[in-house]
């Protein structure tokens, strides 16, 4: 694991250090390698295209993981959703089959559910794909959690997907979803699209990494 030199955290009792640079870290045998990081002010969305801005979104790895980092929303009570483009990002609308699992559990510890997340998913469904449920924008309300992208740039297999988020809902519930599937098309996929529901990303950050 390639790390800058910083200050030293503890992970399962042993020394590290934490980066404030991205390198190379190793996941699961393959090496985790940082490509690029979009922050949002006020933006409607947030788009990794293959070839702009430094962006690869091709053969180059086998898996692609994106992070989302306090992505908070400008107008209360929105979902945070993907969509993904085969023609460099001119159009988001490739048709996806989905599943969705979620979690819930409120601060006064009174409200909980656990189960299928009905309507979170699709079938063959060619809008977007939603992430989060209903994200509040008080303060210090904000969604966080990453999606990992498999042989986007095939050109014989459905690009098929994972993502765990976590969110504060507006009324002072956190929200976990699971949700998988895949975009069923067998051409390269090479941008994808992240925004809320309506308004502007606010702030927070996305990261994109490739995994060798």
């Amino acid at each position: 694991m390639t790390l800058p030199s910083e200050k030293l955290i503890t992970i399962n009792d042993r020394a590290a250090r934490t980066a404030t640079t991205f390198g190379s870290l190793s996941q699961g045998g393959g090496n985790m390698v940082f490509i690029k990081k979009l922050t949002a002010s006020s933006s409607a969305t947030l788009s990794f295209v293959d070839g702009a801005s430094s962006v690869v979104l091709d053969d180059t790895y086998k898996e692609y993981v994106f992070t989302f980092n306090n992505m908070h929303p400008a107008t209360d009570n929105v979902n945070f959703s993907f969509n993904v483009s085969i023609d460099g990002g001119s159009n988001y609308n490739v048709a996806k089959t989905t599943t969705a699992f979620q979690s819930l559990h409120d601060e006064a510890g009174s409200a909980t559910t656990l189960g299928y997340a009905a309507g979170y998913d699709l079938a063959q469904g060619t809008g977007v794909q939603i992430l989060t449920d209903a994200t509040g924008n008080d303060n210090d309300q904000c969604m966080t959690g990453y999606l990992h992208l498999f042989n986007p740039s095939s050109t014989t297999f459905v690009k098929h997907f994972i993502a765990v988020t976590n969110n504060t809902l507006y009324h002072d519930y956190t929200f976990q979803l699971h949700t998988a599937g895949y975009a069923n098309t067998t051409s390269a996929v090479d941008a994808i699209q992240f925004k809320f529901a309506s308004g502007n990303i606010d702030a927070g950050n996305i990261c994109l990494y490739g995994i060798l």
